[in-house]
């Protein structure tokens, strides 16, 4: 599978790295915030004319033709230098429009960090701790049944555990309620589908499916809620406080938030597919007509924080390398990200008498210690119907992005895959400052 684009003279590509580069280089931390980088055209002839190429290409091509996906796009970065930026088969299949490096994709939960690093951002400026209690801060009327009262333990859980997934939800037990904004709606007497805050009350209005911090259990929900903190905290909408605070600090001005109906579409956006043209009843009643299942089978409004951003490749490594090296993030200082990556604590963290738990969730990062060559990885995936991505940042310098616009959905053809086989080509490369024509821009 090609990128659909003629590659360009030597000529043309040290123009391209020249005009692009100074807005991914990211500058040193002063006393205050630095001033956001104005990001360059990103042209979608950028893909890299180093020896690394190959290798990249045939990761992808040979992931992307068994699953039949209709198209994807990978960056890379090296050092903070980006290396390699490609799109890869068709932004929209009928209209035979190709993927570029800056189209736009539904990240799903690579969200996820996103929200993490801007709560985090709070707790740095001393208007949030980790300890802090979430729902007594937002004050919502619980939507009770007949004869039940509250879970007295919902009043106890803490921000860090909201982050790690320890608050008390288990979806593969009682459900996601993100998922069923019909349900909620009905429950809570609003108009459906149920928005953010319907959905928080019918929540405090069911049981926790075990202790808060005693276990691990992945929630969307509780990322739905640190969404409603950030608001409550900034005054502003959720989006305009994560552009402020964190997208903007960084240059990643093209990221914004997605909707769920297909002629609801930013531009530059990627159409979604599925594998076997899935079809649904829309979650807006008033439509009265079956949808493709990306474009009314969930509401994406509703998922902001925890699934709804739309970022390229090369936006969202913008947000990647302002965490590569600690001591001059231009987000966060050394001690907030150290205290991001850290275990949760007992009894859902490592036990002192165990052994050494290598993988776990911190806040908002799916966390591997002494991976392959001691290294230590820092990643999030993504995955909603007609959309998986996958953010891979690595402790050797080296991080991607990669984004399609279809899962699998074949338990043979695993959507994971692609991270062993963009592990292997990237460790196969050795030469990566040979051409890395960033770098005379450090």
């Amino acid at each position: 599978m090609s990128s659909w684009q003629i590659p360009p003279s030597r000529r043309r590509f040290l123009a391209l790295c020249g005009a692009a580069a100074p807005a991914l280089l990211l500058k040193s931390r002063a006393d205050d915030q630095p001033a956001a980088p104005e990001p360059a055209p990103l042209d979608a002839a950028l893909t890299g004319d180093g020896p690394w190429a190959a290798a990249l290409n045939k990761a992808m091509e040979e992931y992307m033709k068994p699953r039949n996906m209709p198209g994807g796009a990978l960056a890379v970065i090296k050092d903070r230098r980006l290396v390699f930026a490609k799109g890869y088969g068709w932004a929209d299949r009928e209209k035979k429009l190709p993927v570029k490096p800056d189209s736009l994709f539904r990240l799903a939960s690579i969200s996820k960090p996103i929200t993490a690093v801007a709560v985090m951002k709070m707790v740095e400026e001393g208007k949030l701790s980790l300890d802090d209690k979430p729902f007594p801060m937002l004050d919502l009327k619980p939507v009770l049944e007949p004869g039940k009262e509250p879970d007295v333990r919902l009043k106890d859980i803490t921000i860090r555990q909201l982050l790690q997934h320890t608050g008390g939800w288990d979806r593969d037990k009682s459900g996601d309620p993100m998922f069923r904004p019909d349900t909620t709606a009905e429950k809570t007497g609003t108009p459906p589908p149920a928005a953010q805050e319907a959905i928080i009350r019918y929540m405090l209005g069911q049981q926790l499916d075990f202790n808060p911090g005693e276990r691990y259990a992945y929630s969307n929900f509780g990322y739905c809620v640190l969404g409603r903190i950030l608001e409550k905290i900034s005054g502003q909408p959720y989006a305009a406080c994560l552009k402020e605070k964190i997208l903007n600090s960084v240059g990643a001005r093209g990221m914004r938030l997605c909707a769920t109906l297909e002629n609801q579409q930013a531009p530059g956006e990627v159409k979604y597919y599925m594998p076997d043209h899935a079809e649904c009843d829309c979650v807006f009643p008033q439509i009265r007509k079956r949808v493709p299942v990306p474009y009314g089978g969930f509401y994406a409004e509703a998922m902001d924080a925890h699934g709804g951003w739309l970022s390229s490749v090369v936006d969202l490594l913008r947000f990647s390398a302002a965490l590569d090296d600690p001591a001059h993030s231009p987000l966060l200082k050394p001690e907030t990200i150290r205290e991001m990556y850290a275990p949760p604590p007992l009894p859902a963290g490592p036990k002192p008498d165990g052994p050494p738990a290598d993988r776990f969730y911190s806040c908002g990062w799916d966390v591997r210690l002494n991976g392959p060559k001691g290294r230590t990885e820092y990643t999030h995936n993504g995955s909603l119907p007609g959309t998986f991505t996958l953010l891979m940042r690595r402790s050797d310098g080296l991080s991607w992005a990669v984004l399609f616009n279809q899962r699998s959905d074949d338990p043979k053809l695993s959507d994971l895959a692609i991270s062993s086989a963009l592990h292997q080509a990237a460790d196969s490369i050795t030469d990566w400052q040979e051409g890395d024509l960033f770098s005379k821009w450090a």
